[in-house]
């Protein structure tokens, strides 16, 4: 059930239409605890924050976080109630974004730092963080 009482920064409809080809969708425990970690540790700018749901871009990716109170009616509110790990199995990848900084602002901000920055053989040079809820992402610039 949603908890916002005011209006948001516009209509669902206007955003849905603004957005690009591919966006990312994570849900979350507490909005803005998941902001916090986007704008310290990845740069991240806020469009839009309330207790339900925040609109963010770091490095040109447009995304979204919904809290999970949100999905009450959704088929995986069982699994999210029962606290399972969240994101298994995938890795968010972006490229443009200084590994060592973040690896940096992770260390500084309390952040799970799930590997250092390091050059690997296929081109980048990156590190790899967990956000509060568990989803990893790998970031990092291109190489030689």
């Amino acid at each position: 059930m949603k908890k916002r009482t005011d209006n948001p920064w516009m209509s669902a409809t206007d955003y849905g239409h603004s957005l690009p080809t591919f966006t990312i969708n994570l849900l979350v425990r507490n909005v803005a605890a998941g902001v916090e970690f986007y704008e310290a540790v990845l740069g991240g700018t806020e469009h839009y924050q309330d207790e339900d749901f925040a609109a963010l871009n770091v490095a040109g990716l447009e995304f979204m976080l919904h809290a999970d109170h949100t999905y009450e009616t959704h088929p995986w509110v069982a699994p999210l109630e029962a606290g399972k790990r969240r994101g298994l199995g995938v890795e968010l990848r972006l490229l443009g974004l200084d590994p060592d900084k973040v690896e940096t602002l992770a260390r500084h901000n309390g952040a799970v730092l799930i590997a250092p920055a390091t050059d690997k053989p296929h081109g980048w040079r990156e590190t790899m963080v967990q956000d509060p809820d568990g989803y990893i992402w790998a970031v990092g610039i291109k190489i030689n």
